[in-house]
C-alpha cells in the first residue's frame, strides 16, 4: 500500500493542491486534515464555523493551522457563489433558493471546486453517497461524452494492483454505460501506474452462453473499441479466463489479454460490489475507494465507517486526480 501512495504523493508534491473536506466537525476529518497539513502535500479546506472547528481540533490535539476554514454564513464571496450557482442550474434554482441550498456544506464545498477555489472534494464520512454525489452531478457535471459517473476500487495487495468497476454507483448499466465505465476505468488505472488491460466480465466467455446479459457486455466491448481502438480490452469473459493465463489459453486463445487483465468491468453494481468485497475479505486485498470517475473535477465519496487514514488516503488520490 505504501508504494501506491508514494506514487500519488510524487504526482502532487509541490503543486499546492487544495482539497475541500466539508465535514469539518467530524473527528476523523480533523485528524486527517492535521496529517495532510503536516505532510505539506495538500491544503485542506474545511467547511464550518471557524471558532468551533478550531476548538474541536484543539480538543483533539490536532494542529490544523495549515488548513483553511470557510464558513458559508460569512463567506466574503457568497454573493458571487450564489450568482454562479443560479447560472449553472439554468433556471432550476432561484436566488433565494440558492442562498438556502448553499448553506449545505456539500453544496458549498462543491461550488468552491467549481469556482476554482479548490481542486477537489472528499465527503461522505457523515453523509450518504447521494448527499456527496448529487451536488457534483448538478454543479461539476460529467465530462463531455460521458453521461454517468461511476465508482471504482483499486484493489491493492503488496505489489499487486487491480481496478474494479463499477462497484459504487450504477445499479444496472446498459451497454453504453459499460463502455463508458471501461474507458474511464482505463484512465483511472493509468493514474495509479497500472498499464490498463481491460476485461469486460460476465458469466460467459466469448459466446459460451447466450442471453441478453451476455449480449449487453459484448455490445459494450464493441462501443468501447470504436471509441478507443488502441486500448487493450476484450470480453465477454468469465473472471478466470480474464485472469488465469492457462484458462485463457483454452477459452480465449486469440484474446489480446492472454489472462493478464488488471482492470475489470463488472456487468452490474451487484456483481461489482460483491466481487470487491470477496477480494477484500477473502483475498486480503486493501480496497482503496470508491474513486469516482467521469466528472469534470474530482469529487470522491467516503464510507460512513471510514477511518481518519481512509480520509487522508482519499484526499491524496483526489489531489492526484485533479492534475
Amino acid at each position: 500500500m505504501s508504494n501506491l501512495f508514494d506514487t500519488m504523493k510524487a504526482k502532487i508534491d509541490g503543486k499546492g493542491t487544495k482539497i475541500v473536506l466539508p465535514e469539518a466537525m467530524d473527528e476523523r476529518i480533523l485528524t486527517a486534515a492535521g496529517q495532510l497539513t503536516a505532510d505539506g502535500m495538500v491544503t485542506p479546506v474545511l467547511v464550518g464555523d471557524k471558532e468551533k472547528v478550531e476548538q474541536k481540533a484543539k480538543d483533539l490535539g490536532v494542529d490544523i493551522s495549515g488548513a483553511e476554514v470557510l464558513n458559508p454564513a460569512d463567506y466574503p464571496e457568497y454573493d458571487d457563489m450564489v450568482a454562479s450557482f443560479v447560472e449553472r442550474r439554468k433556471g432550476k434554482a432561484t436566488e433565494d433558493k440558492a442562498r438556502e441550498i448553499l448553506q449545505d456544506e456539500n453544496y458549498f464545498g462543491t461550488m468552491l471546486v467549481y469556482m476554482g477555489k479548490a481542486d477537489g472534494l472528499v465527503s461522505g464520512a457523515a453523509h450518504s453517497t447521494a448527499d456527496t454525489v448529487r451536488p457534483a452531478l448538478q454543479i461539476i457535471k460529467t465530462k463531455p461524452g460521458i453521461k454517468k459517473t461511476s465508482g471504482v476500487f483499486v484493489m491493492v495487495r503488496e505489489d499487486e494492483k487491480y481496478v474494479f468497476a463499477d462497484c459504487a454507483i450504477n445499479i444496472s448499466p446498459d451497454s453504453q454505460d459499460l463502455a463508458e465505465i471501461a474507458l474511464a476505468s482505463a484512465e483511472t488505472a493509468a493514474l495509479f501506474d497500472v498499464d490498463p488491460k481491460v476485461a469486460m466480465l460476465s458469466f460467459s466467455t466469448k459466446g459460451s452462453a447466450k442471453s441478453p446479459e451476455t449480449e449487453k457486455v459484448a455490445e459494450a466491448l464493441t462501443i468501447a473499441k470504436e471509441q478507443n481502438p488502441d486500448l487493450v480490452i476484450d470480453g465477454e469473459f468469465q473472471f478466470d479466463a480474464a485472469f488465469v493465463p492457462s484458462v485463457a489459453e483454452k477459452k480465449a486463445p486469440d484474446s489480446p489479454l492472454k489472462g493478464e487483465a488488471n482492470t475489470f468491468v463488472f456487468p452490474s453494481l451487484e456483481a461489482g460490489n460483491i466481487g470487491y468485497k470477496i477480494a477484500q475479505r477473502l483475498g486480503g486485498f486493501d480496497a482503496v475507494g470508491p474513486v469516482l470517475q467521469g466528472l469534470n473535477q474530482p469529487v470522491n465519496d467516503l464510507s460512513r465507517g471510514c477511518s481518519a487514514d481512509d480520509v487522508y488516503k482519499l484526499a491524496i488520490i483526489t489531489a492526484a486526480q485533479s492534475l
